[in-house]
Protein backbone atom coordinates (compact mmCIF):
# COMPACT_ATOMS: atom_id res chain seq x y z
CA UNK A 1 0.00 0.00 0.00
CA UNK A 2 2.61 2.12 0.88
CA UNK A 3 4.80 1.50 -2.83
CA UNK A 4 1.09 2.71 -4.18
CA UNK A 5 0.44 5.35 -2.15
CA UNK A 6 3.94 6.84 -3.00
CA UNK A 7 3.54 6.13 -6.79
CA UNK A 8 0.30 7.84 -6.85
CA UNK A 9 0.64 10.90 -4.47
CA UNK A 10 4.37 11.65 -4.73
CA UNK A 11 5.68 13.09 -7.65
CA UNK A 12 9.49 13.68 -6.18
CA UNK A 13 9.58 9.79 -6.40
CA UNK A 14 10.67 8.72 -10.33
CA UNK A 15 7.80 6.44 -10.32
CA UNK A 16 5.11 9.26 -8.68
CA UNK A 17 6.65 11.58 -11.71
CA UNK A 18 5.86 9.52 -14.40
CA UNK A 19 2.30 8.40 -12.91
CA UNK A 20 1.48 12.22 -13.15
CA UNK A 21 2.97 13.47 -16.26
CA UNK A 22 1.38 10.89 -17.69
CA UNK A 23 -2.16 11.52 -16.14
CA UNK A 24 -1.43 15.02 -17.01
CA UNK A 25 -0.62 14.57 -20.61
CA UNK A 26 -3.48 12.49 -20.92
CA UNK A 27 -5.28 15.22 -18.94
CA UNK A 28 -4.28 17.71 -22.42
CA UNK A 29 -5.12 15.51 -24.58
CA UNK A 30 -8.77 14.72 -23.48
CA UNK A 31 -9.28 18.78 -23.23
CA UNK A 32 -7.89 19.39 -26.82
CA UNK A 33 -10.33 16.31 -28.24
CA UNK A 34 -13.58 18.21 -26.34
CA UNK A 35 -12.59 21.41 -28.02
CA UNK A 36 -11.80 19.50 -31.45
CA UNK A 37 -15.39 18.02 -30.93
CA UNK A 38 -17.62 21.35 -30.93
CA UNK A 39 -15.77 21.99 -34.56
CA UNK A 40 -18.45 21.76 -37.31
CA UNK A 41 -18.52 19.19 -40.10
CA UNK A 42 -16.75 16.64 -38.73
CA UNK A 43 -16.42 13.14 -40.30
CA UNK A 44 -18.00 10.37 -38.52
CA UNK A 45 -14.74 8.53 -38.79
CA UNK A 46 -13.45 11.75 -36.40
CA UNK A 47 -16.30 11.66 -34.74
CA UNK A 48 -15.91 8.05 -33.96
CA UNK A 49 -11.78 8.37 -33.18
CA UNK A 50 -12.80 11.22 -30.14
CA UNK A 51 -15.54 9.08 -29.10
CA UNK A 52 -12.77 6.31 -28.12
CA UNK A 53 -10.25 8.96 -26.93
CA UNK A 54 -12.99 9.95 -24.54
CA UNK A 55 -13.77 6.25 -23.72
CA UNK A 56 -10.02 5.63 -23.11
CA UNK A 57 -9.26 8.44 -21.23
CA UNK A 58 -12.30 8.50 -18.70
CA UNK A 59 -11.69 4.56 -18.03
CA UNK A 60 -7.87 5.60 -17.33
CA UNK A 61 -8.93 9.02 -15.01
CA UNK A 62 -11.78 6.59 -13.49
CA UNK A 63 -9.20 3.93 -12.37
CA UNK A 64 -7.04 7.10 -11.07
CA UNK A 65 -9.73 8.55 -9.03
CA UNK A 66 -9.91 4.60 -7.44
CA UNK A 67 -6.49 4.45 -6.72
CA UNK A 68 -6.17 8.15 -4.98
CA UNK A 69 -9.19 7.13 -3.34
CA UNK A 70 -7.63 3.70 -1.82
CA UNK A 71 -4.14 5.21 -0.86
CA UNK A 72 -6.27 8.60 1.01
CA UNK A 73 -5.91 8.64 4.85
CA UNK A 74 -9.09 9.92 5.03
CA UNK A 75 -11.40 9.28 2.38
CA UNK A 76 -14.20 11.46 2.62
CA UNK A 77 -11.43 14.22 3.30
CA UNK A 78 -10.33 13.35 -0.37
CA UNK A 79 -13.94 13.08 -1.58
CA UNK A 80 -14.54 16.79 -0.68
CA UNK A 81 -11.36 18.54 -1.29
CA UNK A 82 -11.15 20.75 -4.27
CA UNK A 83 -8.90 18.15 -6.71
CA UNK A 84 -11.39 15.44 -5.41
CA UNK A 85 -14.59 17.34 -6.51
CA UNK A 86 -12.51 18.35 -9.64
CA UNK A 87 -11.47 14.57 -10.15
CA UNK A 88 -15.57 13.36 -9.40
CA UNK A 89 -16.99 16.16 -11.58
CA UNK A 90 -14.42 15.33 -14.66
CA UNK A 91 -15.68 11.78 -15.04
CA UNK A 92 -19.42 11.22 -13.62
CA UNK A 93 -21.35 13.18 -16.48
CA UNK A 94 -19.78 9.93 -18.75
CA UNK A 95 -21.71 7.32 -16.25
CA UNK A 96 -24.36 9.34 -15.72
CA UNK A 97 -25.26 10.09 -19.30
CA UNK A 98 -25.88 13.98 -17.90
CA UNK A 99 -26.82 16.95 -20.36
CA UNK A 100 -24.17 19.02 -18.55
CA UNK A 101 -20.84 18.43 -20.02
CA UNK A 102 -18.30 19.01 -17.44
CA UNK A 103 -15.62 17.64 -19.16
CA UNK A 104 -14.00 21.42 -20.07
CA UNK A 105 -13.65 21.39 -15.74
CA UNK A 106 -10.59 18.57 -16.47
CA UNK A 107 -8.14 21.52 -17.15
CA UNK A 108 -8.33 22.33 -13.92
CA UNK A 109 -6.42 19.20 -13.13
CA UNK A 110 -3.20 20.79 -14.62
CA UNK A 111 -3.25 23.07 -11.11
CA UNK A 112 -1.40 19.87 -9.89
CA UNK A 113 1.69 20.46 -12.33
CA UNK A 114 2.44 22.75 -9.16
CA UNK A 115 2.82 19.67 -7.09
CA UNK A 116 4.38 17.92 -9.54
CA UNK A 117 7.39 20.50 -10.44
CA UNK A 118 7.82 22.14 -7.07
CA UNK A 119 7.58 25.75 -9.11
CA UNK A 120 7.74 27.41 -5.93
CA UNK A 121 7.91 30.90 -6.96
CA UNK A 122 4.29 30.25 -7.72
CA UNK A 123 3.45 28.95 -4.99
CA UNK A 124 4.68 31.86 -2.91
CA UNK A 125 2.48 34.32 -5.78
CA UNK A 126 -0.19 32.09 -4.87
CA UNK A 127 0.21 32.44 -0.81
CA UNK A 128 0.47 36.06 -1.92
CA UNK A 129 -3.08 36.30 -3.07
CA UNK A 130 -4.58 34.07 -0.49
CA UNK A 131 -2.99 36.27 1.75
CA UNK A 132 -4.64 39.64 0.30
CA UNK A 133 -7.81 38.44 0.07
CA UNK A 134 -8.20 37.59 3.34
CA UNK A 135 -6.90 40.84 4.46
CA UNK A 136 -9.54 42.45 2.52
CA UNK A 137 -12.38 40.00 2.60
CA UNK A 138 -14.55 42.51 5.13
CA UNK A 139 -14.21 45.10 2.55
CA UNK A 140 -15.22 42.85 -0.14
CA UNK A 141 -18.36 41.70 1.92
CA UNK A 142 -19.57 44.83 2.10
CA UNK A 143 -18.51 46.50 -1.47
CA UNK A 144 -20.79 43.40 -2.84
CA UNK A 145 -23.59 44.16 -0.86
CA UNK A 146 -23.32 47.60 -2.38
CA UNK A 147 -22.83 46.50 -5.52
CA UNK A 148 -26.03 44.34 -5.63
CA UNK A 149 -28.36 47.04 -4.11
CA UNK A 150 -27.17 49.51 -6.78
CA UNK A 151 -27.68 47.03 -9.69
CA UNK A 152 -31.42 46.30 -7.91
CA UNK A 153 -32.14 50.47 -7.72
CA UNK A 154 -30.48 51.64 -10.98
CA UNK A 155 -32.87 48.55 -12.33
CA UNK A 156 -35.61 50.31 -10.94
CA UNK A 157 -34.64 53.67 -12.00
CA UNK A 158 -33.99 52.89 -16.00
CA UNK A 159 -37.40 50.82 -15.75
CA UNK A 160 -39.77 53.68 -14.69
CA UNK A 161 -37.54 55.97 -17.02
CA UNK A 162 -37.91 53.48 -20.18
CA UNK A 163 -40.59 51.39 -19.56
CA UNK A 164 -43.37 53.39 -21.11
CA UNK A 165 -40.97 54.75 -24.01
CA UNK A 166 -40.20 51.25 -24.92
CA UNK A 167 -42.29 48.25 -23.08
CA UNK A 168 -41.01 45.60 -25.20
CA UNK A 169 -37.51 46.54 -24.01
CA UNK A 170 -37.65 47.13 -20.51
CA UNK A 171 -40.96 44.87 -19.85
CA UNK A 172 -40.20 44.76 -15.71
CA UNK A 173 -37.88 45.70 -12.97
CA UNK A 174 -35.77 41.81 -13.68
CA UNK A 175 -35.58 42.80 -17.34
CA UNK A 176 -34.19 45.81 -16.28
CA UNK A 177 -31.62 44.55 -13.94
CA UNK A 178 -29.91 43.01 -17.41
CA UNK A 179 -29.37 46.82 -18.61
CA UNK A 180 -28.13 47.76 -14.59
CA UNK A 181 -25.28 44.42 -15.18
CA UNK A 182 -24.04 45.77 -18.16
CA UNK A 183 -24.23 49.56 -17.55
CA UNK A 184 -22.46 49.05 -14.17
CA UNK A 185 -19.77 46.91 -15.40
CA UNK A 186 -19.07 49.82 -18.19
CA UNK A 187 -19.82 46.57 -21.13
CA UNK A 188 -22.61 48.23 -22.40
CA UNK A 189 -23.70 45.37 -25.16
CA UNK A 190 -25.65 48.31 -27.06
CA UNK A 191 -28.65 45.78 -27.07
CA UNK A 192 -31.04 47.57 -24.31
CA UNK A 193 -30.10 51.72 -25.28
CA UNK A 194 -32.31 54.49 -23.46
CA UNK A 195 -34.18 56.90 -25.53
CA UNK A 196 -35.60 59.48 -23.65
CA UNK A 197 -33.61 62.09 -22.12
CA UNK A 198 -34.14 60.89 -18.26
CA UNK A 199 -32.86 57.63 -19.18
CA UNK A 200 -29.99 59.24 -20.87
CA UNK A 201 -28.95 61.27 -17.97
CA UNK A 202 -29.78 58.65 -15.36
CA UNK A 203 -27.73 55.97 -17.92
CA UNK A 204 -24.98 58.88 -17.26
CA UNK A 205 -24.63 58.38 -14.01
CA UNK A 206 -24.64 54.77 -13.41
CA UNK A 207 -22.02 54.78 -15.85
CA UNK A 208 -19.91 57.26 -13.87
CA UNK A 209 -20.64 55.07 -10.62
CA UNK A 210 -19.59 51.72 -12.93
CA UNK A 211 -15.71 53.33 -13.03
CA UNK A 212 -16.24 53.14 -9.41
CA UNK A 213 -17.63 49.72 -9.19
CA UNK A 214 -14.48 48.61 -10.87
CA UNK A 215 -12.05 50.60 -9.48
CA UNK A 216 -12.67 49.76 -6.01
CA UNK A 217 -11.85 46.01 -5.62
CA UNK A 218 -8.85 46.68 -8.05
CA UNK A 219 -7.65 49.06 -5.37
CA UNK A 220 -8.40 47.29 -2.75
CA UNK A 221 -6.19 44.06 -3.95
CA UNK A 222 -3.67 46.24 -5.41
CA UNK A 223 -3.28 47.22 -1.82
CA UNK A 224 -3.45 44.56 0.18
CA UNK A 225 -0.77 43.02 -2.50
CA UNK A 226 1.54 45.12 -1.78
CA UNK A 227 0.98 44.52 1.68
CA UNK A 228 1.56 41.29 1.25
CA UNK A 229 5.13 41.92 -0.44
CA UNK A 230 5.89 43.54 3.51
CA UNK A 231 4.52 40.83 5.84
CA UNK A 232 6.24 42.58 8.42
CA UNK A 233 4.14 45.31 7.87
CA UNK A 234 0.42 43.49 8.52
CA UNK A 235 -0.58 40.41 9.00
CA UNK A 236 -4.27 39.22 8.65
CA UNK A 237 -6.41 39.00 11.69
CA UNK A 238 -8.13 35.89 11.23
Amino acid sequence: MQRLRSIVNDPDTRAGRTFALVIQSLILVSVISFSVETLPDLSSGARELLRWIEVVTVAIFTVEYLLRLIVAPNKLRYIFSFYGLVDLLAILPFYISSRVDLRAIRILRMLRLLRIFRIERLRLAMARYRDAFLRIRSELAIFLMVTLLLLYVSGIGIYYFENEAQPEVYQSIFHSLWWSVITLTTVGYGDMVPVTLGGRIFTFVILILGLGIVAVPTGLVASALSVSFHPEDDRPTG
